[in-house]
């Protein structure tokens, strides 16, 4: 079970970040552009969620707390 459950910088923080503003923008612009651009955020995702799966943690879980996390905070504002 996993002991220790915080969220620390490094380990796919980046990636998570930029698909957060990417999807962000996405959302501002019609059409096409906004698949192609949520899909390349949603694909930068497959770093972090590699690496929950490497170390054993529940992925998803730990990718909504990633994005909560990013979303309240506002990193790179």
């Amino acid at each position: 079970s996993l002991q220790n459950d915080s969220v620390v910088a490094g380990g796919g923080a980046i990636e998570m970040e930029l698909s957060k503003y990417l999807r962000d923008y996405s959302r501002t612009i019609p059409g096409k552009q906004q698949l192609l651009i949520g899909a390349y955020a949603k694909a930068l995702e497959i770093i972090p969620r590699q690496l929950c799966d490497n170390a054993g943690f529940d992925a998803t879980n730990i990718l909504n707390k990633l994005r909560a996390k990013h979303a309240q905070v506002g990193l790179g504002s």
